[in-house]
């Protein structure tokens, strides 16, 4: 086992599942920990002595969506500079903008086939997993 540890947040149980499957489909080694909002995300960052090598955060969520998580994230020194990618259904030329200028490393359309859960993922693995 790596000692790769990617955060997920997602409020689509399916999603997490699909992305979790994936994970394992593609052969990458890391222990995907799961948040069902941005706002329980920043609760986990805010655990001491992490090693978290990628975020992977959905745009629209409850509680705190992708955009609000993703200003917190940048606002605490300790895990400010880990990479973070966005997932969203929403083609939103205007949201992508607001997503990079948040800080996020890649805004990337949110998968709806098995397939292309596994597409994203090896893209995951081969920009921020190696």
């Amino acid at each position: 086992m790596s000692d790769n540890i990617v955060l997920l947040a997602d409020d689509d149980s399916d999603d997490r599942f699909f992305i979790q499957q994936a994970f394992k489909s593609c052969g990458v080694s890391a222990k995907v920990i799961e948040a069902e909002n941005g706002a329980e995300l920043i609760n986990f960052l805010k655990k001491p002595d992490l090693n978290v090598s990628l975020i992977i955060l959905d745009m629209n969520m409850p509680k705190m969506n992708g955009l609000e998580a993703m200003t917190q994230i940048k606002a605490m020194p300790h895990v400010a500079e880990i990479p973070v990618v966005m997932i969203s259904t929403s083609p939103s030329q205007d949201l992508y903008e607001k997503a990079y200028k948040a800080g996020v490393q890649s805004f990337m359309p949110k998968p709806n086939t098995f397939d292309e859960f596994n597409d994203l993922v090896g893209l995951l693995k081969q920009r921020f997993l190696q």
